[in-house]
Formats: C-alpha cells, structure tokens, sequence
C-alpha cells in the first residue's frame, strides 16, 4: 500500500506543476506494480479544493480519488485524531498540517510502509520510505 498525498495528485493532473511528468511516471509504475493507493477524506479534501474552479479537473479528482478501484479511502478514527496531535506537539520545528499528521497517524496504525508526497513538509517520522 501506498499513501499518497494531495501534493502528488495535484502534481499528476496540474500539467504545470513541475513534478507532473515523475508523477505521471510513478502513477505507471504503481499500477504495473498494482500497488493499492490509500487516501483520507483530508487529503481529498484538500485536493479538491485546489482543483475547485475548473469543473473539468474537479470531475477528474472525483474520478481518481472517489471511483477508482485501485484508490482505498481509508477513515480516519479517533486514535489516529489523538497520535496527530501528538505528532504535531512533539515535533513543533516542522512545518506540518493536521492533514499531514492525520496521515502520519494513519501510516503508523495501519504500518503502510511508503507514501508518495512531493509536499517538501511531507517528512514523516518513521520507517516509512517517502516516495518522489
């Protein structure tokens, strides 16, 4: 499993974000692989709110993020709320959203060992490898 993080969808559908091409790239890579891809509702969320002035692109996010096979939404639950939190305490030098630290919490429950982020806040405490 594979968490993946706005910035990397953003990346994927925005053709001028600079990382679109390795994005494009990796997306192969995960599905020759057939790697699940695991998102929560924050990181949807927050891509679809980048994407929320062209209907067309939000249409698209829909699809990828909602009515794909191969991307699981994974709930957050209210462990994963209190280890945010922890992380955001504890590690007050980093530049973290909560929607960052859901994820990290999320990744810690459900030992998902990569996670694919072109957010350079994105640097999770860990074992997991970030992918880019």
């Amino acid at each position: 499993m594979i968490l993946v993080d706005s910035s990397f969808w953003i990346a994927l559908r925005d053709r001028r974000d600079r990382h679109h091409e390795r994005t494009s790239q990796l997306v192969r890579e995960f599905l020759e692989k057939r790697w699940p891809l695991v998102i929560t509702d924050h990181i949807f969320a927050e891509t679809h709110a980048y994407f929320v002035r062209s209907l067309p692109l939000r249409r698209t996010i829909l699809r990828d993020l909602l009515e794909n096979p191969v991307v699981r939404l994974k709930p957050i639950e209210p462990p994963d709320r209190d280890r945010a939190l922890e992380f955001l305490r504890d590690f007050e030098d980093q530049q973290w959203s909560y929607c960052d630290a859901l994820s990290f919490a999320l990744i810690e429950r459900r030992q998902i060992r990569y996670a694919a982020s072109f957010d350079p806040h994105f640097s999770r405490p860990g074992p997991s490898e970030l992918i880019r």
